[in-house]
């Protein structure tokens, strides 16, 4: 093993603004992630990208041509005596937080980065242990991209079939667009296909809400195995994990309550306020969150759809100067429009398998990203080799 310091293994650069930039293919990074496209770049290559400001915990790796902004760093590794990705795994691990020199924003210095110890192996072993970990992230990236064509092939055909209301009719054909026969709805305020009805949530779902136990009863989370979703984390299609549990006991001494698998989440409350998720796991939830059961599991996917196409008209309908409010009442009372049933089931039989794809690969992911962040530091001591890796990746991790 070899000691250093970080400022042994790269140089760091400045961000600089972009809004002189026209749009173009290359990809603009802040301390949150990637902000936009332009039609110049900054740098071209592998590069470590060091958050300034903001997120520290935020390190991203870029291999292409790519700006960043003045609320992140970018930096050029010296490759003979770091492997730029094995480094940028590295740094990952660490906990940088303490260096934060910020009183309000969290921020970082070039020195406090310049400053912070660094043990590598030989050059050789870093590039083996590198390829071991670029392999993991490229399947799980591989199962990212499928999942998006997925999801965009069923967002698809959801708006062909209920937002044109050009669903195969009888003869197969599109209905609006062949002549079929719309009616006005008082309710709506616009025409439906005939034979659809309009609905209340509450008229086609079970709702409730969650709610959270003492913090200051230890008990209530010790050793808990009870998954707890908090509103923030409403924020992608599917909830397949959770970070924090409760126990039992907290369940029972709290309102907190526990939703079945394939419920459907909404956000009530803050940044993620009108946002919806659908829960491939039995959960408890905080108070922030409306779980919705569909009566009839055919709805349940139509309805996660129709509730996402609804986000901005919830938001306006959301109260509450400090943060976006929902309640549970303005949920239970939207309209939604039921299709006749031979439509629904057709388009549950459809997608379904869609959605059974799209849960397959988020928890091989998982499995990979886990794999992926126990690896480092047991091959870094020697616990494992980069052969047993290979070998345990592949009996055990079906891609």
């Amino acid at each position: 093993m070899n000691e250093f310091r970080l400022k042994d293994l790269l140089e760091i650069k400045n961000g600089r603004d972009y809004k002189h930039l026209n749009d173009g293919s290359i990809p603009v990074y802040g301390s949150g992630g990637l902000m936009r496209y332009v039609d110049e770049s900054l740098y071209d290559g592998k590069s470590i990208l060091l958050p300034r400001k903001g997120t520290l915990s935020n390190i991203q790796y870029v291999n292409e041509s790519f700006w960043t902004v003045d609320t992140i760093y970018y930096s050029i590794v010296d490759e003979d005596k770091a492997d730029p990705y094995f480094l940028y795994n590295y740094i990952k691990l660490l906990d940088l937080e303490h260096l934060n020199s910020g009183t309000g924003v969290p921020s970082m210095t070039f020195g406090a980065y310049y400053d912070v110890p660094i043990i590598l192996p030989d050059l050789t072993i870093q590039k083996q242990i590198a390829k071991v970990l670029s392999d993991l992230d490229a399947k799980i990236e591989v199962n990212n991209k499928i999942n998006q064509d997925l999801e965009v092939m069923t967002k698809t055909i959801y708006d062909y079939w209920f937002v044109q209301f050009d669903f195969p009719d009888a003869n197969g054909k599109p209905y609006k667009s062949s002549g079929g026969t719309m009616v006005y709805n008082e309710e709506l305020k616009r025409e439906i296909p005939e034979g659809w009805e309009v609905k209340k949530i509450n008229d086609i779902a079970k709702t409730g809400s969650g709610g959270t136990p003492l913090k200051s009863k230890k008990e209530y989370y010790d050793n808990g195995n009870i998954p707890w979703i908090n509103s923030g984390e409403v924020n992608a299609s599917f909830i397949i994990s959770a970070k924090k549990f409760i126990s039992q006991l907290g369940l029972e001494k709290s309102s907190a309550k526990l939703f079945k698998k394939g419920t459907i989440l909404m956000a009530m409350y803050g940044a993620t306020a009108g946002q919806v998720s659908l829960m491939d796991i039995e959960a408890t939830t905080n108070q922030a969150i409306c779980g919705i059961n569909t009566k009839d599991e055919k709805l349940k996917y139509y309805t996660k759809f129709s509730l996402e196409d609804m986000y901005q008209y919830l938001i306006n309908l959301s109260t509450g100067s400090a943060r976006d409010n929902l309640s549970q009442d303005k949920i239970r009372n939207l309209n939604i429009v039921i299709p006749e049933e031979n439509s629904i089931s057709n388009f549950h039989k459809i997608i379904e398998p869609n959605f059974d794809k799209i849960l397959i690969n988020l928890k091989q992911n998982q499995k990979l990203a886990e794999l992926r962040d126990w690896l480092l530091p047991m091959l870094m001591n020697g616990q494992v080799t980069v052969g047993e890796v290979e070998s345990e990746t592949n009996q055990n991790v079906n891609v």
